[in-house]
C-alpha cells in the first residue's frame, strides 16, 4: 500500500496472501518485487496487478536504479541477477542484497556493508540474442569490457542498426568502421536502399570475403566482388565473378594481377601478364628497364607495324641496351628511315649509314655532318674535311673546331685549346688552298689561329705554374715563356688568358734569374691590375723586397739578335723581334730560348721547288789557300783563314742589309748563288702546304742541333724535343704520334 506523510489514509497497491519478508519498488515505480515467507521472489506489475514472474530461493531483493527491467536477489549463498524475462544469472555471494546501482550491488554481510562490482556482460548478451540492441546498449553503458562493446557493435552493424553500432564503435574508437557507417549513411541519403549491398560491404570490412562476394552477386553487383578480390590479390577467386563473354573484365583482372606481380618484385611474370592483357607499353617498359633484349625483340616482332608507339619504345630501349641490330630491325619494320639513319650514326655504323644515304639523299646532312664531327674528335681532320665537302658544308669543319676550342678555353683546358687552334689553322689553310674565293679570309684566320695556338700552348704551362704547387719546368724556361707570352699579348689578349698570371710568373722568375729591372716592371704592372686574393700577399711582399735589388737586368739573361748581334732588352714594346733590325726571334718551342737562326726570303723568280733543289745540292768546296807564301825577299805564314771564310760567306755579307733604326723590317734576300753556296745541313725549311710559301732559316751556329716537327713546323732544341717525345709519345704542340715522325 502507499502511505503518505500528509494523509492518514493509505492507498492499497497490491494484496499479498503470505507474509512479506522483503520488497522493493523499481525506479519508475511500475514494478514491485516481493520476497515472501516461503523465500519466493514475486514480481508484479503495479498498474495491472499481474504477477510477471517468480523466482525461488530468495531472502532479499533490490531493483537496479538505472535499469527498470533488471533486479537482483540473494539466497542460499548465491547472487541472482535477472534482466527482463531472461534466465537468471548466478554467482556466489554471502549476505543480504540491500541495493543495486548500475554495475554495483550493495550487500550486508553480518555487520559489514560490501559493494560488489558485477559486470553486465551476461544481460547484454541476452539482449543481443533477441536483437534488442537499444536495451543491450543501455546495459552495456552500466559497465562491460571492450570486447563486449566490440561484440555489441558488430552485432548491431550486421543487423543494420547503424545508430547503436555507431555509438558502440565510438566507445571502442574504431575509426575504420565509423567511416564505413558514415559512407553507408551518405549513400542512404542519396537514395540507395539496398541493404544487401550495405551488408556485403560490412562483411568485406569484417574479413568475411566469401559471404560478401555472394551478397554482391545476389544484389546484382558481381563487379564489386571482382574488384574486392583483385584488390585483395585473390585472383583465383576473382575469376569466378568475371562476366560471361566479357573480355574487358578479363583484361582488367590480368592487368591488376600484373600490377601486383610488379609490386612484389616479380617483373618477368608481370611482363607476361601485361602482354596477355594487351598492355604492351607497360610490358615493354618492364622488359626494357631490366635489359631483357631477347624477350623485347620477341615482343617487337609480334607487334603490328601500326603500333608505332610501342615499336618506337622498343627501339629506344634497344639503343639504351646498345642492341643496335635489334633497334635497326625495329625501325625497318616501322619504315622509319630517318630514325634508322640516326641510329646508324649514333652506333657509329658509318658504312650502313652511307649505304642508306645513297638510297635516300635527303638524309645526307644527318650522316655526313656527325661523321665529320666524329672524325674531328678523333683527330682525323683530313677525312672530316672530305665528309663536310660531301655534305656541302665545308665551313662547318671550322665552326665545329671553333666550338671545341671555345669550350676548352671556358673549361681552362688551355693545352687542348692550343691544340684545337692549331687544327683550326690547318683546316683554314686547306680551305684556302681549295677555294680561291676564300683564300684571303682563310689565310688571315690561319695566321690568327697559329698565333692563338702558340699563346694558349704557352699559357697552359704558366697557368699550371700559378695554380699548382709543383712544376716540371726550370726557372729559365718559365722566365722565357712568360716573357714570350707578355710580348705576344701586346696587340690583344685572347679569352681566358690571364695577364695577372703571366706577370706574376714573370715577376717571380725574373727575380730568380737576376732580371731585377723586369721584375720591378712586372710588380708595378700587377699593382694596377685586379689581383686574386691568393696572390695579394705575395705580390705586396715582392713589390717591397724588389726595391732592395739593383735597377738593371743581368747580362746573361738579355737576348741577342743573331742577325745584327744587337743585345736586346728583356722588355720590348715591338714584341718578339730585334729592336735594331726588326728581325723576328725564332724560339725553341720547349724552353723558349732564342735559336741561332735567321730567316731569309728568295729573290723574285725563284720558286720553292728550285730553292730546295739548290739548297740540297752539294756546295762546291772552296779551293784551299796556301798557308805558306814565299817571294824573293820574304817568307810568310797566314793564320787568319777562318776570318776570311766568314767574310767570304755571301749569306753573312747580306745579314747587314738593313737600315739601322728603321721602322720597316727588311728581310734577308738571297739569290741563286747564295743558295748554291749554302750547306744544306745548316738550312731549315718549313714546308707549308699551298697556298703558303716555304719559310727558310739559316743556322749561324751549326753546332747547335735543332729539330723541326714536320707536322706543325715548330722548332726545338733536339735534346729537348727528343725528351718530350719520349715522355708523351707525340709532338708537344701538334700531338702527332711518334711513329709518324
Amino acid at each position: 500500500m502507499k502511505i503518505f506523510s500528509d494523509n492518514p489514509f493509505p492507498i492499497l497497491i497490491l494484496k499479498q496472501q503470505t507474509s512479506v519478508r522483503c520488497l522493493d519498488l523499481s525506479a519508475s515505480r511500475t514494478k514491485i518485487a516481493v520476497v515472501d515467507e516461503h523465500n519466493t521472489c514475486l514480481v508484479y506489475d503495479v498498474n495491472s496487478k499481474e504477477l510477471l514472474y517468480q523466482e525461488p530461493n530468495a531472502n532479499s531483493v533490490a531493483w537496479n536504479t538505472q535499469c527498470d527491467d533488471m533486479l537482483c536477489f540473494s539466497g542460499n549463498g548465491l547472487l541472482n541477477i535477472k534482466a527482463s524475462n531472461f534466465p537468471v544469472h548466478q554467482q556466489k555471494l554471502q549476505g543480504f542484497v540491500v541495493g543495486f546501482c548500475g554495475s554495483k550491488i550493495f550487500c550486508l554481510h553480518v555487520y559489514a556493508m560490501v559493494a560488489v562490482e558485477v559486470p553486465q556482460s551476461a544481460p547484454m548478451y541476452q539482449y543481443l540474442e533477441r536483437k534488442q540492441f537499444k536495451d543491450a546498449y543501455r546495459v552495456a553503458c552500466m559497465g562491460v569490457t571492450d570486447k563486449n562493446w566490440q561484440s555489441l557493435a558488430h552485432e548491431a552493424i550486421e543487423s543494420l542498426d547503424f545508430v547503436t553500432a555507431k555509438r558502440a564503435f565510438i566507445r571502442t574508437r574504431d575509426l575504420r568502421y565509423l567511416e564505413l557507417i558514415h559512407n553507408i549513411e551518405e549513400r542512404r541519403r542519396r537514395g540507395e536502399y539496398d541493404d544487401q549491398l550495405f551488408l556485403a560491404d560490412i562483411y568485406a570490412y569484417q574479413g568475411k570475403f566469401s559471404e560478401a562476394a555472394k551478397l554482391y552477386k545476389r544484389a546484382g553487383q558481381p563487379q564489386r566482388a571482382l574488384n574486392m578480390y583483385t584488390d585483395l590479390r585473390m585472383f583465383e577467386h576473382a575469376k569466378d565473378y568475371i562476366g560471361a563473354g566479357d573480355p574487358q573484365d578479363k583484361k582488367m583482372l590480368i592487368s591488376k594481377q600484373a600490377d601486383w606481380a610488379k609490386n612484389i618484385n616479380e617483373p618477368r611474370a608481370a611482363a607476361d601478364m601485361y602482354l596477355s592483357a594487351g598492355e604492351h607499353l607497360k610490358a615493354i617498359e618492364i622488359i626494357g628497364d631490366h635489359g631483357w633484349g631477347d624477350m623485347l625483340i620477341d615482343v617487337a616482332r609480334k607487334l603490328d607495324k601500326a603500333e608505332r608507339e610501342a615499336l618506337n619504345k622498343c627501339a629506344k630501349y634497344f639503343k639504351k641496351m646498345e642492341q643496335y641490330a635489334y633497334a635497326a630491325e625495329t625501325y625497318t619494320k616501322m619504315g622509319d628511315t630517318k630514325q634508322l639513319t640516326l641510329l646508324h650514326v649514333e652506333s657509329r655504323n658509318w658504312e650502313a649509314a652511307f649505304n642508306l644515304v645513297e638510297r635516300h639523299s635527303e638524309y645526307k646532312d644527318d650522316v655526313y655532318v656527325p661523321y665529320a664531327q666524329w672524325l674531328a674528335e678523333n683527330d682525323r681532320f683530313e677525312e672530316a674535311q672530305k665528309a663536310f665537302h660531301k655534305a656541302g658544308r665545308q665551313s662547318d669543319a671550322v665552326k665545329v673546331l671553333e666550338q671545341l676550342t671555345h669550350n676548352a678555353v671556358m673549361e681552362n683546358r688551355f693545352n687542348d685549346a692550343g691544340y684545337y687552334y692549331w687544327m683550326l689553322s690547318m683546316q683554314c689553310l686547306e680551305i684556302a688552298g681549295a677555294d680561291e674565293k676564300k683564300k684571303d679570309e682563310m689565310l688571315s684566320k690561319f695566321h690568327d689561329f697559329q698565333r692563338r695556338a702558340e699563346i694558349y700552348n704557352v699559357y697552359h704551362n704558366i697557368q699550371r705554374y700559378t695554380d699548382e704547387p709543383f712544376t716540371s719546368h726550370l726557372p729559365d724556361a718559365l722566365f722565357n715563356m712568360s716573357r714570350f707570352l707578355l710580348h705576344a699579348m701586346i696587340k690583344d689578349i685572347p679569352i681566358g688568358v690571364s695577364k695577372v698570371n703571366t706577370l706574376y710568373a714573370l715577376a717571380k722568375q725574373s727575380r730568380t734569374t737576376g732580371a731585377f729591372k723586369l721584375a720591378r716592371y712586372a710588380f708595378e704592372k700587377l699593382q694596377s691590375l685586379r689581383i686574386p686574393p691568393r696572390f695579394q700577399e705575395s705580390i705586396d711582399l715582392g713589390s717591397v723586397t724588389i726595391r732592395s735589388k739593383p735597377f738593371h737586368d743581368g747580362e746573361d739573361s738579355l737576348p741577342m739578335c743573331y742577325r745584327c748581334s744587337t743585345t736586346n732588352p728583356l722588355l720590348n714594346n715591338l714584341g718578339n723581334q730585334c729592336i735594331n733590325c726588326a728581325q723576328p726571334f725564332v724560339y725553341s718551342f720547349s724552353t723558349f730560348d732564342v735559336l741561332p737562326l735567321v730567316e731569309f726570303v728568295l729573290e723574285d723568280g725563284i720558286t720553292d721547288e728550285v730553292a730546295v733543289q739548290l739548297i740540297e745540292m752539294v756546295a762546291p768546296k772552296k779551293q784551299a789557300r796556301s798557308q805558306y807564301r814565299e817571294d824573293t825577299n820574304t817568307q810568310t805564314l797566314r793564320m787568319d783563314d777562318f776570318n776570311d771564310d766568314i767574310n767570304d760567306d755571301p749569306f753573312t755579307q747580306r745579314l747587314m742589309s738593313f737600315e739601322q733604326g728603321g721602322s720597316d723590317f727588311q728581310p734577308v734576300v738571297v739569290s741563286r748563288s747564295v743558295l748554291e753556296s749554302m750547306d744544306r745541313s745548316h738550312v731549315i725549311v718549313k714546308r707549308w702546304p699551298q697556298p703558303l710559301k716555304y719559310q727558310y732559316f739559316k743556322s749561324l751556329m751549326p753546332d747547335v742541333s735543332i729539330t723541326k716537327c714536320d707536322s706543325c713546323q715548330q722548332l726545338y732544341h733536339t735534346d729537348d724535343y727528343e725528351l718530350l717525345v719520349l715522355q708523351k709519345n707525340y709532338c708537344p704542340f701538334c700531338r702527332k704520334q711518334t711513329a709518324d715522325h
